[in-house]
């Protein structure tokens, strides 16, 4: 036993298959048991640079930098009504034809792609914060546990079409209602995922050996579970941009969403809807920047999960 308390002693190498140990508190010897040789060790952005973490990154990329340059590549303004344009086919004046009420399609749809990816990238991400915390703190304070799987349970028994309904009957029609439903759909999702990924993680051997060895909790929450416990949050997120797409883009296409004249793309594919024989691209060219929104997030959620082998 004295042995161990003095820490400048080393075990042999002959005794543990990994080395010489430091038995420090905290300082855990890692062994060949301890590595998964499935995981890769390098950062989930370097998956974005082959196969189809790249093609997504470019989907994705490609849409922002459309609405992101939307002021200089629209020909006109997203409001504006011309003279003589009403349901136009596609032309060299308008690519996309003209709307209902004599504006242009191709500069709705620029500008509805930024108001599209502003709800997207703010809401996302304040439901995942917001539902990473509850999860963390209920699995810290096992008293709250219970009731917060009690209230994802509440908010995961609406769809998330009724619960816009719900909210929109409430709060009227608008951005704020569609980043308010997105939040809430998303925040049960994030939080029993860090839930259950820390329940996982801190399970594992080389936590409770960190912890055998006397490092303190909070050392080894940061240390240890926290950073193994964030990885599938990454792919979650990606996933969950593009659920958010389709949440708005139901949203606005059931007139609920984004307020006219506000372009946005549901409420340009709801329009266009109407007049698919007369001018197609009205409802083509909106439906076209949603798939590959979508189809983008979703290569790139496939990408960090092929990357961690979740």
């Amino acid at each position: 036993m004295s042995e161990l308390v003095d820490r400048n002693v080393t075990t042999p190498e002959s005794s543990l298959p990994g080395g010489p140990a430091d038995l420090r508190p905290g300082l855990v010897p890692e062994t060949p048991a301890d590595r998964d040789p499935r995981r890769s060790t390098e950062p989930l952005w370097r998956s974005l640079t082959h196969g189809r973490g790249l093609a997504g990154a470019v989907l994705v990329g490609i849409v922002v930098l459309l609405g992101a340059l939307a002021p200089v590549l629209a020909p006109f303004a997203p409001d504006e009504q011309l003279d003589a344009s009403f349901l136009l086919g596609p032309s060299s004046t308008h690519w996309l034809g003209t709307d209902d009420v004599n504006r242009d399609v191709l500069s709705r749809v620029l500008f509805g792609i930024r108001a599209d990816l502003v709800i997207v990238f703010v809401a996302v991400p304040v439901g995942a914060i917001l539902g990473s915390l509850i999860g963390l703190v209920a699995v810290i304070r096992g008293y709250t546990d219970v009731v917060a799987q009690r209230v994802f349970d509440v908010i995961l028994a609406f769809p998330a079409l009724v619960l816009a309904i719900a909210l929109t009957a409430v709060l009227g029609p608008g951005v704020r209602a569609i980043v308010l439903v997105i939040v809430l759909a998303e925040i049960p999702v994030f939080g029993r995922l860090i839930r259950t990924s820390v329940l996982r993680v801190r399970e594992l051997p080389y936590v409770e050996a960190a912890v055998v060895s006397g490092a303190s909790t909070g050392w080894v929450l940061r240390k240890h579970v926290l950073p193994n416990s964030i990885e599938p949050l990454g792919v979650q997120l990606a996933l969950s941009m593009s659920v958010a797409v389709f949440i708005e883009g139901a949203m606005s296409f059931l007139g609920i969403g984004v307020v006219p004249p506000t372009p946005s793309l549901g409420s340009i594919l709801s329009d266009g809807n109407r007049y698919l024989e007369t001018n197609p691209l009205f409802a083509v060219g909106p439906l076209v920047v949603v798939s590959l929104l979508t189809l983008g997030f979703l290569l790139i959620s496939q990408a960090f999960a092929h990357a961690r082998r979740l």
